[in-house]
This record gives structure tokens, sequence and C-alpha cells, in this order.
């Protein structure tokens, strides 16, 4: 199989196949990669940068478009995820560029959902963001929602998230999430019943009177 080198834009974050992401472009080297990925309709992966490292495991991404220039040469963008590849090899620079590349294999990403899975996980989410005063994350039908879109809003923290980019099938991914949902739930809910608890605690007059 012959090698894939692709612009590379390590960041502190996980990018997921399907997802959104704005960026703000400000050094010279990854704004000359978003000028030829603009220019060309290349793409560039996005590989998480985790306690000092690149991870070899990355999101290939689209330039959706530039949604503004500034007169310092700065842009903000729009880009998609679009699949999942495993990253063989770093270069700090690719020949005759500014930014690094990397040689990429594309790496199987399936999105094909478990409706029933779907029917458990939903009201789950529903569940959490009634918990923690979340009232702007929009969250799909059945038959439309995919874990991605709801992946960096279920608490999941960096590791969790690298282990779930690694699940090559939506249905690993629901499953991960269902038992972190199944997790996390009882805790909040202990945390709700604490918070009330104090609030009665404070309340002396309401408590009935007797000898001690």
């Amino acid at each position: 199989m012959s090698e894939i080198i692709l612009p590379l834009f390590p960041l502190n974050l996980v990018a997921f196949p399907g997802e959104n992401l704005n960026l703000h472009i400000f050094e010279p080297r990854y704004r000359q990669l978003i000028h030829e990925c603009n220019e060309h309709g290349t793409t560039f992966i996005i590989c998480p940068h985790y306690k000092g490292e690149n991870i070899s495991m990355g999101t290939e991404m689209k330039l959706v478009r530039i949604e503004k220039k500034y007169p310092n040469g700065k842009m903000d963008v729009r880009t998609k995820g679009i699949g999942l590849v495993k990253i063989d090899a770093f270069y700090k620079e690719v020949v005759g560029k500014l930014y690094p590349g990397a040689e990429i294999r594309r790496m199987p990403w399936d999105e094909a959902s478990d409706f029933a899975l779907n029917k458990r996980l939903i009201p789950m989410v529903e569940e959490l963001y009634m918990l923690m005063n979340v009232k702007n994350v929009e969250i799909q039908s059945p038959t439309r929602f995919r874990t991605f879109q709801v992946a960096h809003k279920v608490g999941l923290n960096f590791d969790q998230e690298l282990k779930f980019l690694s699940m090559p099938t939506e249905k690993e991914r629901q499953v991960y999430l269902l038992s972190h949902l199944e997790n996390i739930l009882p805790i909040l809910h202990e945390m709700e019943e604490m918070k009330r608890k104090a609030k009665l605690n404070g309340h002396f007059k309401n408590m009935p009177s007797g000898d001690v």
C-alpha cells in the first residue's frame, strides 16, 4: 500500500469523524495549511496532543469554509471530520512547507447505529443535561442520533475520549456511552440529594422541637 502523507495539525483536543469543528488559525504554518486546503481542496489531520506527545490516532478533516479573515492574517474557519486515521510517522515539516505532516492509514469508521440502543441512550443524555442544567445542546431523534454529537458533552475525560475515538463501529461507541452514563448518573443523583439535604439542614425553623 502506497504511503499517504497529509498536513498535520496537533491540538490539545480530540476531534471525531462527523464532528463540525470551528478553529481560530493564527500561526503562520497553519495559515499556510488552511490556504492550501482552500485552494486545492486537500484535507488535513487533527491529532490529539496529550501529555507532551502526539497521539498516533487522529481524524481526517476537510475545510468547509473560511468564515473570517483578519488584517493580520489570522482566520476563523469551519471544518468537518470525515474519517479516522492511524498515524504511522510524524514529520516536523513537510518538504517545502512550514507545517508538519503525517504518514497515515485510513481506518474504518462505521456510523450505522443500533436504533434500540439510541432509544436507551437519548433519555439518559436528557437526564444528564437536566441534572447539569444544560439547555443549549440539541439532541437528535433515535434515527438520526449519533454518539459523536454528544461525546464532548457527557463528561468524558481526555483518556476516555481517546478510547472512544479508537472504536471503529457506532455500536461499540453506543455501548461505551451507555456504560459511562450508567456509572455517572447515580453519582449526579447522589450529589443532587446531598445538595437538597444541605439546604434543608439550614432551615432550623422547620425542624420539630424536642429535648435532647
